[in-house]
């Protein structure tokens, strides 16, 4: 019996039209453009700002133009994962609501929850879906409304996040050697008092008291986080290069979770990568949580050729990290140029 591997063959994106620049960040609270692009690196970011919208909205969006980009039937995919933070409800699930916009009669979806690491957790719960035999073609959506978590008062937060969505269409296939190749995850279990939303939740749900004193924003002890991302994505992409026999010479890229450019940088450092092995596209749109490294992979699908070796790392709440070994599987020069 030939086995099945899973395959990306296609990817949509979405970003809001408004852009949140450094300039007007700094007329809203204590900051400047220097101070952010030296110590995160962003220009800019996206933010959905029409009320009434979340992020099923956005995830629709990319969705929709993966359709469009595959000319898959919609009726032949077996089910939906969408990984985000920010969903529309506490329930029902955000999946669900874009899967019936989508008109999708043979499918079913549900939301993984990973935090920035949502999307690398969910392309492999997929994979494993499609080499159980059981589903051959699975939506995986990557997104997150990040503004409407962030204080806009609270300046170490809210210059580092946007808005967007990524989806990719991943389908059995029988070639060898192609696919997701491989993948080490771990959560440590220790990272509740450095980056959460306090209030929302079960433990602490929703009141006065928790509107007044500003419990529903997102937290963040930076230093920290920015200590075991750097050492954690940089030991994770390390070990998957080691057991893959992949190197400098064979990395056609590395694909991170765009929160810091400081923290990129140190994960092409351990692997003595040059930053033009490193996709990059967080000066533009900021950390957009489970929707980064999607969105990276649609700016950059143009570039990528059938057979190159990738690698995926990411880092955040929980602490959740990890990193996987993908092997590209089309050439993404002609798939790019349909929008």
């Amino acid at each position: 019996m030939e086995r099945i591997n899973a395959v990306i063959t296609g990817i949509g994106g979405y970003v809001p039209d408004y852009v949140l620049n450094n300039e007007e960040l700094s007329r809203m609270v204590d900051t400047n453009d220097e101070w952010i692009m030296t110590r995160v690196g962003i220009k800019e970011r996206r933010i959905l700002t029409e009320e009434g919208l979340g992020t099923s909205y956005m995830a629709r969006k990319a969705a929709k133009q993966l359709l469009r980009k595959t000319g898959v039937d919609p009726d032949t995919i077996d089910a939906l994962i969408l990984s985000t933070s920010t969903a529309d409800y506490q329930f029902p699930s955000t999946a669900s609501i874009v899967l019936g916009k989508l008109g999708l009669r043979n499918a079913f979806a549900f939301d993984l929850w990973g935090a920035c690491c949502g999307f690398l957790y969910a392309l492999d719960v997929a994979a494993n879906m499609i080499q159980s035999g059981r589903h051959k073609k699975i939506i995986v959506i990557g997104a997150d409304k990040m503004s409407s978590v962030v204080d806009y008062k609270d300046r170490s937060t809210c210059a580092l996040f946007g808005d967007g969505a990524a989806a990719v269409l991943l389908e059995a296939t029988t070639e060898q050697n192609i696919g997701v190749m491989d993948s080490y995850f771990r959560t440590d279990g220790k990272g509740l008092p450095f980056l959460h939303t306090k209030a929302g939740g079960s433990v602490c749900p929703a009141s006065h008291f928790s509107v007044d004193h500003r419990l529903h924003y997102l937290f963040q002890e930076g230093r920290t986080v920015f200590r075991y991302a750097v050492t954690n994505m940089s030991d994770d992409c390390a070990l998957i290069a080691e057991r893959n026999n992949l190197d400098k010479t064979n990395i056609a890229y590395v694909v991170p979770h765009q929160a810091n450019m400081r923290i990129i940088e140190a994960v092409a450092k351990r692997l003595d990568l040059p930053m033009e092995n490193v996709m990059v596209n967080i000066e533009h749109y900021g950390n957009t949580s489970a929707a980064t490294i999607p969105l990276a992979l649609w700016d950059n699908e143009k570039n990528l050729k059938k057979g190159d070796n990738l690698i995926f790392t990411a880092f955040g709440a929980g602490f959740v990290h990890g990193a996987s070994y993908y092997k590209w599987a089309y050439d993404g020069a002609e798939a790019s140029a349909v929008k």
